[in-house]
């Protein structure tokens, strides 16, 4: 019973399912998926990350920050690219881990995403309600606070906005794949036109003095500061459980995943170099960082603009992070190891619709009702702990499965997972001990959903329950 924990799921029955009736439409191209993945990362990290880390944890040496966050990310998006082109498959990282450490590690890593993509969900629609309430004061329109805030917050009832945001979501990812990803690439284009222009007006303001000291709470506060706005480079694992839905996954990931991480990183840092050189980092600590530094250069029309650019951040990440989720619970559903209720797919959309409505009804009350806080240091571990099991899982199959046809390699094997693993662990011992044991308490609780649920019904029973795996020489190319 022990060994049935760490039976694997062959890696052929998983491209049958996908290429059924059972599987998901496949309608993205390279562009598509390559906006989908900025679209999940720039957002919340440039917009509000960037000031808080600055004034608290690493001052102008972030910028230091953001090249060692975006180089761990760097090796484990090369695990991501080869697992992407390998097992086209919806789940990512939970799929990746149920070929190659069994079904015990798969459950794990898929309820640990679960955690991931519902708190991105609801706490960015937390952040989306405050710039777009922001931007309706600013046109002197006044709403009830009642409506505005969770209870217990400034006299508030509910976080209408909120709410309203996750239903506009909910509704485009029910519609279907390709609307959702046209939604994403227009925002993602506002976005990043926002970014570009404070980074033409503010790098016209820079004063070198504001760059001393460069390293005020010590080189630690370099690695302190990674922890922190690692949050900023959440996204590009979570474009991988689209890999079902893409035209020709074995070409679009290797180029949407890396180049994405690519210009992100390089945006980061851009931006960053130019806040911190603006304003004196200890005056970074607030809620909007980038139209605070632009005000205090006499830039007063700042505010509307970069309040509509966040607001396409925080949507774009809201839109990737919601996919992701849905997925992810499809996947599980059709493994049996969540209710097949979950498998349920739209007549004339073929999307997971039960799936989008329960996650977009919990994400719309968590954000309608509860104050969200610690949230960032919460998804950053979830995430941590995926991109672990993914590189760990890229050097076990090579070792395991070495005839298996890779469309893409991760390049200096066994170094650049090795190289992943070590700066996760690195990013998880300095994130605050009360997340970690937030974390522990979250994997407790599904290990108990695994063994009286989960393990019960899974479908790896009869021809493919043998807990032995098939010799596959090629994969089927798309």
């Amino acid at each position: 019973m022990t060994r049935r924990l760490f039976w694997k799921k062959p890696i052929s029955h998983l491209l049958e399912v996908s290429e059924s009736k059972k599987g998901l439409k496949k309608v993205l191209g390279t562009p598509a998926v390559f906006l989908m993945g900025l679209g999940a990362i720039i957002g919340a990290g440039i917009f509000i990350l960037t000031g808080v880390a600055s004034a608290y944890y690493a001052g102008p040496a972030l910028v230091l920050s953001f090249v060692f966050a975006g180089i761990a990310c760097l090796f484990t998006a090369l695990c991501y690219a080869e697992f992407a082109t390998m097992v086209p498959v919806a789940g990512s990282a939970y799929t990746y881990s149920y070929v190659t450490l069994g079904e015990l590690f798969a459950w794990i890593i898929g309820w640990d995403l679960i955690l991931e993509y519902t708190l991105i969900v609801t706490a960015l629609a937390v952040g989306w309600s405050g710039y777009m309430v922001s931007i309706i004061s600013t046109l002197g329109i006044n709403l009830p606070s009642q409506l505005l805030n969770p209870p217990g917050v400034s006299g508030g009832f509910v976080n209408l906005p909120a709410v309203i945001i996750i239903g506009i979501i909910s509704l485009l990812l029910i519609r279907g794949t390709k609307l959702s990803s046209q939604f994403n690439s227009l925002i993602v284009m506002i976005k990043l036109f926002v970014v570009l222009l404070f980074i033409a007006i503010g790098v016209n303001y820079i004063h070198p003095a504001n760059y001393h000291p460069f390293l005020p709470y010590g080189y630690i506060g370099i690695f302190k500061g990674a922890a922190i706005i690692f949050f900023a480079y959440i996204g590009f694992d979570a474009i991988t459980t689209a890999a079902e839905e893409v035209k020709n996954p074995q070409r679009t990931f290797p180029i949407a995943i890396l180049g994405s991480l690519v210009v992100a990183s390089i945006l980061y840092i851009i931006v960053t170099l130019v806040l911190n050189g603006m304003v004196p980092y200890y005056s970074l600590g607030i809620a909007a960082p980038v139209a605070y530094a632009l005000n205090s250069v006499g830039i007063h029309w700042a505010d509307i603009v970069v309040s509509v650019g966040a607001l396409a951040g925080l949507t774009s990440v809201i839109l990737v992070g919601f996919f992701g989720q849905s997925r992810v619970f499809y996947a599980m559903a059709r493994d049996g190891l969540l209710p097949p209720f979950f498998t349920k797919l739209h007549e004339t959309f073929q999307t997971p619709i039960n799936g989008i409505m329960l996650v977009g009804v919990v994400a719309a009350v968590l954000a309608a009702f509860l104050p969200i806080t610690d949230i960032a240091e919460l998804v950053n571990i979830g995430t941590l702990a995926a991109f672990i099991i993914v590189s760990a899982s890229v050097l076990v199959l090579r070792k395991t499965r070495p005839d298996i046809n890779r469309p893409f390699k991760t390049p200096y094997l066994p170094w650049v997972p090795i190289l992943a693993i070590i700066s996760a662990l690195g990013l998880v011992y300095e994130l605050p001990t009360v997340t970690q044991l937030r974390f522990v308490v979250w994997l407790a609780i599904g290990l108990f959903i695994y063994f009286f649920y989960g393990r019960k019904h899974s479908h790896l029973t009869g021809e493919h329950g043998t807990g032995e795996e098939e010799v596959i020489k090629n994969i089927p190319e798309e």
